[in-house]
Parts: C-alpha cells; sequence; structure tokens
C-alpha cells in the first residue's frame, strides 16, 4: 500500500475488477449500506459506476478519468461513488441497465449512472471521454452538470426518477401470452432466424457479430424435428466461419468474445468462460449430428484450453482473460510477417498463405491468424499435397504457440462464477461421455465437488468465489444453470448424488425464486438484499435467460423423477414469453429449445445392468453416438434400491437373460426390452 498515492475502500473486495480500482483516487465504495447510508445523511447523489474485469473500455475510462487527481476531486466533492463489479452483483446491473436503456436506447460498460440517494436512476450513459468528442460532454462536464441539475432542479430529478423507477417495476410484470404452447410458436421463430441469416459470412445482423450458441442449437433441433436442410445449412456455415475466423484463437484454442467485423475476422480479444462453455457444447452437439471431425477438434482445443489455463486447483473454472496486455489490446495474439518467418523458417510461406499472414497485416498492421480459405484450395494453388500442409499447420502451431507462452500473457480474471462454471460443467461432462475424454469427466466431477462445498453455506449457493471467500447470495441462474451442469454430469456418470443435488437446486429455486402471482422466476430469492425492482431474467443475453434454463431443468427433473407438478411451473415459465417469442425469437433462444423439449413427445430410455459392465457401457455408448437432445436417460443396477426409488424409470427394470437391458418407453409405457444397442436405437428411432 505504501507505493500507491491512493488507497481506497475497494482494497478490502476480492473481485479483481474492484482491486483494479483501489488505488484511485477516487473515493469509492463498494454497493453496500455503508455507501447508501452516507449519501442519505450528507443529501448526495451516488454515482455509480459499472464495470467487469476484461472491458476494454472500462479499462479506458479507469486511464482516463478514475485515475485522474482533477476528475477524482469533482467525484468526491459532490458524490458518493460506488463500484460495482457487474459479474459479481448482476441484479444491480439488470436494474441499472434497463434503466440507462430506457434514457439512451442503448447501454453497454463502463456503465455510469446518477441515483438519488434512494437509489433511483435519474441520469446514465456508458463511456464518457476526458474530453468533448463524438457529440459527448467530457466526463468533468457532466459530473458539474448532474451536480448543479441535484442542486438546484431537484423537483425535477425526483420526478424523473420516480418515474423511472415506476416503470423499471411495471416492465417487470408479464402475463401468460394467449395460444398456450404449441409448434406454430418454433415454426415461426425458426423462418424468422432464418430470415435474418447473413448467407456470405454466416451469423446473424451486421457488425459487430455476437456467437449465438443457443440459436444454432436451436436450429440443430428444428433439423431433427423437421428434416429442414435450410436451416441444418446455415447453422453449420456459421460454426465454420467462427471456428476458422480470428474470434477463434487458432493456437490456444478457445473464442474470444464477438467479432468486431461481419467477417469472424477481428475479435474483441477477451475471452469469456460463459462462451466457451456455450460454444464447445454447440460444436459438440454439431459433431454428433453431423460426424464431423472439425467440430470435435473445436470442442477439444477449446476445453483443454480451459484445462489448461482456467481451472482452478480446487476445481472452479476461472471467469475470463483481458483483452488487452502491456495496455495494449490483442497485443498477446496477433503476429508480423516478420516473426512467422523467424519462427517458422522455410515453413513460414506457406504457413503465410494458410493462415492469412502478410506483411502489410489484416488488422493494424499485424495479422490475427485465421483460415480464410479451405486448405484444400492452398494446395491447388501452391500443388503442394493437402497432407503437407496439415503438417506445415500443425508444426507452425506447436512452435508459434511456444513462442506466444513467452509473451506477457493478458491478466486472468481469478474470480468462480457459479452460473458460469455451471456452463462449462455441462460442456466437460458432456464432451467427457461422448468422446471418452477421462480428464474431462474428471473435471467436470472436481468442480461439481467445489462448488457444492466450497461455494454452498448452509445449503444455499453463492454467487462468487475469490481467495478462500465465497460471497453473495446466489441468483436464479446461478440455480438454474447449476442445475442444469449436475443433470449433465448425472446423464455422463449416473452417479445418483449429482441428479440428488440438482433437484435440491431446483427446490430451493421453486421455494424462493418462483413469482407467486404472474408465475415464472425472479432473478433475485426472497432472501436477497432488496432494491428499487425485483427483474426476471427472461431473455437471453451472453449468458442464457435464467428462466429459460430453470424451465429446461424442470421439464427434465418432471421427466426423470416423474413430478408433474416440475412439468406444470416450466410449462407456465415458457407460457410467460410466447407473445415475446414470435416477435424476438433470437433473443429467447433459450426459451425456444426448452419449448422444443416440453412439444416433444417424452422418450425415456432405462438402461439396466452392472455400470462397469462392458455389456451395459455398449448400450450407453450406443446412445452417446447420437444427439438426443428430447431423450431422458437414466442407469443403474436392478438392485440399486435408491436409484429405483428416486427415478420412476428404473423401478421393476429387471435383466434380459441375466443381460444389461435397455427399456425405451414413451411417458414411461416401454417397448420390450433389448439387450441389443442397435435394436435400443431402432427402438428409439421408430
Amino acid at each position: 500500500m505504501t507505493q500507491h498515492a491512493h488507497t481506497n475502500r475497494l482494497i478490502d473486495e476480492t473481485s479483481p475488477y474492484l482491486l483494479q480500482h483501489a488505488h484511485n483516487p477516487v473515493d469509492w465504495y463498494p454497493w453496500g449500506s455503508e455507501a447508501l447510508e452516507r449519501a442519505r445523511a450528507e443529501d448526495k447523489p451516488i454515482l455509480l459506476s459499472v464495470g467487469y474485469s476484461a472491458c476494454h473500455w472500462c479499462h479506458v475510462m479507469e486511464r482516463e478519468s478514475f485515475e485522474d487527481e482533477d476528475t477524482a476531486a469533482l467525484m468526491n466533492e459532490h458524490f458518493v461513488n460506488i463500484k460495482v463489479d457487474r459479474e459479481e452483483r448482476p441484479d444491480i446491473d439488470a436494474i441499472y441497465m434497463q434503466a440507462v436503456q430506457a434514457m439512451t436506447q442503448h447501454g453497454g460498460w463502463p456503465m455510469t449512472v446518477f441515483l438519488t440517494p434512494q437509489g433511483e436512476p435519474f441520469y446514465g450513459g456508458t463511456y464518457f471521454p476526458p474530453e468533448p468528442r463524438y457529440g459527448m460532454p467530457s466526463f468533468q462536464q457532466l459530473l458539474s452538470a448532474m451536480s448543479d441539475t441535484w442542486r438546484n432542479r431537484r423537483d425535477d430529478v425526483l420526478t424523473s426518477a420516480r418515474e423511472l423507477t415506476e416503470h423499471l417495476v411495471t416492465a417487470e410484470q408479464l402475463k401468460a401470452g394467449a395460444g398456450g404452447l404449441n409448434e406454430r410458436l418454433l415454426d415461426q421463430a425458426a423462418s424468422s432466424i432464418q430470415q435474418r441469416f447473413d448467407p456470405r459470412y454466416g451469423g446473424w445482423g451486421k457488425a459487430p457479430k455476437f456467437p449465438a450458441p443457443q440459436t444454432i442449437d436451436f436450429l440443430l433441433r428444428q433439423y431433427q424435428r423437421k428434416g429442414d436442410e435450410t436451416v441444418r445449412q446455415q447453422a453449420e456455415y456459421t460454426l465454420l466461419r467462427m471456428a476458422h475466423g480470428g474470434m477463434y484463437d487458432q493456437l490456444g484454442g478457445g473464442f474470444h468474445r464477438y467479432s468486431v467485423d461481419e467477417k469472424w475476422l477481428v475479435p474483441h480479444f477477451e475471452k469469456m468462460l460463459y462462451d466457451n462453455g456455450q460454444l464447445a457444447r454447440t460444436y459438440l452437439h454439431a459433431y454428433q449430428l453431423t460426424g464431423n471431425t472439425e467440430y470435435r477438434r473445436i470442442v477439444e482445443e477449446t476445453l483443454d484450453y480451459i484445462m489448461r489455463e482456467m481451472t482452478a486447483p480446487e476445481g472452479g473454472y476461472y471467469a475470463a482473460q483481458d483483452a488487452d496486455s502491456e495496455g495494449v489490446e490483442g497485443k498477446f495474439f496477433v503476429w508480423t510477417a516478420a516473426e512467422v518467418r523467424q519462427a517458422l523458417g522455410e515453413d513460414a510461406n506457406l504457413f503465410a498463405q494458410i493462415y492469412d499472414v502478410t506483411t502489410r497485416g489484416n488488422w493494424e498492421h499485424t495479422n490475427i491468424l485465421h483460415l480464410p480459405r479451405p486448405i484444400e484450395d492452398i494446395a491447388r494453388v501452391t500443388g503442394q499435397p493437402v497432407e503437407r500442409l496439415r503438417e506445415v499447420v500443425e508444426r507452425g502451431k506447436r512452435t508459434l504457440f511456444a513462442l506466444r507462452e513467452q509473451r506477457v500473457h493478458p491478466q486472468r480474471d481469478d474470480k468462480v462464477l457459479t452460473n458460469w462454471n455451471g456452463l462449462m460443467l455441462a460442456a466437460m461432462a458432456d464432451a467427457g461421455r461422448v468422446l471418452d475424454r477421462q480428464d474431462y469427466l474428471e473435471s467436470a466431477q472436481h468442480n461439481a465437488e467445489f462448488v457444492l462445498t466450497a461455494m454452498r453455506v448452509n445449503g444455499r449457493l453463492r454467487h462468487s468465489y475469490k481467495d478462500g471467500q465465497a460471497k453473495v447470495e446466489a441468483f436464479l441462474s446461478d440455480y438454474a444453470l447449476y442445475a442444469e451442469g449436475l443433470l449433465t454430469l448425472y446423464r455422463a456418470t449416473f452417479e445418483l448424488r449429482w441428479l440428488q443435488a440438482a433437484r435440491d437446486l431446483a427446490e430451493h429455486m421453486l421455494a424462493h425464486f418462483w413469482d407467486q402471482e404472474q408465475g415464472g422466476f425472479f432473478q433475485t430469492s426472497d432472501e436477497h438484499e432488496t432494491l428499487i425492482a425485483r427483474p426476471k431474467d427472461l431473455f437471453d443475453e451472453a449468458v442464457p435467460s435464467g428462466n429459460a434454463v430453470a424451465a429446461h431443468v424442470l421439464l427434465q427433473l418432471g421427466a426423470l423423477l416423474g413430478e408433474p407438478e416440475y412439468d406444470r411451473r416450466a410449462r407456465a415459465t415458457i407460457e410467460l414469453v410466447t407473445s415475446a417469442l414470435q416477435q424476438y425469437p433470437s433473443a429467447f433462444a433459450t426459451m425456444l429449445n426448452a419449448l422444443d423439449f416440453a412439444l416433444a413427445v417424452p422418450r425415456e430410455v432405462a438402461i439396466m445392468g452392472e455400470p462397469r459392465d462392458a455389456a451395459t457401457q455398449r448400450l450407453i455408448d450406443a446412445l452417446d453416438t447420437r444427439w438426443l437432445p428430447n431423450v431422458i436417460v437414466a442407469a443403474a443396477h436392478p438392485d440399486d434400491t435408491a436409484a429405483a426409488e428416486l427415478v420412476p424409470l428404473l423401478r421393476e427394470r429387471p435383466l434380459r437373460d441375466g443381460k444389461a437391458t435397455a427399456y425405451v418407453c414413451r411417458s414411461f409405457v416401454c417397448n420390450l426390452p433389448t439387450t441389443e444397442p442397435d435394436e435400443m436405437l431402432r427402438q428409439l428411432d421408430s
């Protein structure tokens, strides 16, 4: 601390983002009673600043304004200043982001919001520059204007704040749409998404382009449901363009946050756990559906990256890696032509043609490695055999990766977030099962053991963990996404403890998050701190909608455990957004996937046999060759009374001729049992 001219209250926090601001001259507070009480006692407005550790423009605004002594003096004199990590407090972020979007018609981070001492917003925006530009005032001008408005136009401020707060409260009040749940909703959504497809570069919309794993999953589901080749082609084309673009780390594996351009070339270079968890699972589904080994490569490279760089010794998965290193965005990831020539020698020219490395560069005089053309095209142009080119690629990637490891790495946000860990748990468990990667399964089990012990206090999950401290009461998405991950782990191992843990989390969701009046789930529980509004997490953002995942979890548990109340609550949740599904389908892709499950004819498979027996494993392996998103699978030995008690599907299912046996059922009405994998799959297809 003696090395710094300033140290504020953020020094006692664990969030890497808050700690980045602990030595600003700004008198920062974390969100809490101390700051709010001071604002009320001194009758000062609150300046709320929200961001996250891997946010490039958050770092820019810190350098330009929060480290500036004159700016800090203005902030300290006229405001109570609160800094929030949006990843640690998504409830606060959601409320005030909705307010900023209502005031300005756009949002983003860093987010800057001015509040009354009671926490009601009256003005807000995102990034503000240190000097007036782009039609925006300087941040100092804004501070002076807000202070003057608070002192001299108080009545106007309070009226505006009250009206905006009322809007935030009423915006959460949704009622079930008319018409119920039907396949027409799926058809309309698929048609709308197809119309927005970019046939040239893949994906949806113009720049910037974000990965849309839930939308791609939805299209793959619709291909399975109706055999529509168009939706499959759109999904696959997008997957390949993303995997071959600069948004994918061609050397180290894993995806960056999004593409700045429409071609998937130039990424926003931070890497987020939630993107990689979702995308790894979507590529795995595409691999199961098509058999294309390119998808398997992307899955394994992505999860290998997570194992190598983003896994804590205790088992948690870290949150993010920064976009910047040495203060420069993307510096860690890009190459000059000279660097490639020096590193690769005689392979350099071929490698450069394959990965579009030029002297001029493809981004700011450097090169982002990407694959603009199929390797077969390069073979035709160069006259080189494809196998020779593949050898050049593998040698070059190994050499450049080793060199890159010697660079200054981007900073890592090493907090562990329960909901994001649920996404990665599901990816690890699914990939371990499908790809026969025991290391992935062990990682998934280690993660589940860690989260369910270190991040659960008195039976309640915590949202965030760092430096031995589990903090912040968990939100809906924590319970829903982690329950989804546990169900996936049960499917991979058939260990009853994971199914029991998923059920426990679902019971807590129903008891403490359910809206008794309107249906659906609130983002916060009835045990959380009371804020100015209690939002519902209904549409997908970077992380899937908590309500959608909760609905999917309850549908799966209802089918597995024979609990009709779970099914009823899930359907009531989906019905809340049926009108919105028709208008904005891509914002509700996870809910559409839950709807697809709800409308499918329920199919269940019970595998009975000794788990370690080769015949039992052959039946399980045969199922793993297929992507079966709407099929429930349970397995146990016939003598396992605990499993039979919990899972009705496993009751009274004897072995046939003493051999491992499969029962293929619809709504618990089963076909003749079979010991043959091919017959089991035939029954599933019939």
